[in-house]
């Protein structure tokens, strides 16, 4: 995250945004974009692409929350959003809906760094821990496709799995390829011949 961050508050009260905005400009040189208006706030924060979205309400709505999700998916941008009162329900759906820091009991000037900057770690802590997910997924369909290669060789050549990994490994290399990419061709074939 660069040092000059795009910032879009969401905020209806004139006056508590421009609290907002005094706070976040004491805390760095950020560009701040205020939208006070909720409805079409999906379209409205798309179309300035922050960096992170602050999000300061009295108590959010389900409406309000899938506009989130449709704006700021898990995936796309940090999330703070400060509520005076919440239940549960409304805990829980602001989670799924993607904000990386849900604080109830409202806005203080000097909570707003501090939660923007938690906020920030925690949406880049669980970016790489999706990314490691899917590299993890990646490996292991990878795997059961080269098992499943060695397999095959084994039965049709009578080979030992070290002399079947060894043969995909050379044809992989022969072929400038990927092993997984030449089991794959491999298994692709076998099922075309079977």
């Amino acid at each position: 995250m660069p040092n000059r961050l795009s910032i879009v508050v969401v905020e209806q009260d004139r006056e508590r945004a421009l609290l907002i905005v005094d706070s976040l400009r004491a805390s760095g040189d950020h560009e701040i974009s205020v939208i006070a208006e909720r409805t079409g706030l999906a379209r409205l924060i798309s179309e300035k692409n922050p960096d992170v979205v602050l999000v300061d309400v009295t108590s959010p709505s389900r409406d309000m929350l899938e506009e989130l999700t449709l704006a700021s998916s898990p995936l796309d941008r940090p999330v703070a959003m400060f509520v005076d009162r919440s239940d549960d329900n409304l805990t829980r759906a602001a989670i799924e809906a993607g904000v990386s820091a849900y604080v109830v009991d409202g806005l203080a000037p000097g909570r707003i760094k501090p939660v923007l900057d938690a906020a920030i770690t925690r949406f880049y802590m669980f970016h790489a821990m999706r990314a490691e997910l899917a590299a993890t997924k990646r490996a292991l369909e990878e795997r059961k496709i080269i098992d499943r290669a060695k397999g095959m060789l084994m039965k049709a050549r009578g080979l030992d799995e070290d002399a079947a990994y060894a043969l995909l490994r050379k044809a992989a290399m022969d072929q400038g390829k990927k092993m997984v990419d030449v089991a794959e061709a491999l298994v692709t074939a076998a099922g075309l011949l079977s």
